[in-house]
């Protein structure tokens, strides 16, 4: 059972980096960017959601600890 809602929340913060990801870059085609910084806008996004994602869940470990 933990281990499926663990897969289940890595999944879920994949999806939703994914979607910003591609949000970010859409954003930025939109401004003219071209497609180059358009992606690299992209990865900035994808990391700092997965970033955020790990400071948060480090943060509920320190918590339950």
């Amino acid at each position: 059972m933990f281990l499926t809602a663990v897969l289940l929340t890595v999944t879920l913060v994949l999806v939703i980096a994914l979607l910003a990801g591609a949000a970010a870059a859409k954003l930025a085609r939109l401004e003219g960017v071209g497609y180059p910084a358009a992606l690299r806008q992209a990865a900035v996004t994808f990391g700092a959601v997965l970033t955020l994602a790990v400071a948060i869940a480090a943060a509920l470990v320190g918590l339950n600890s």
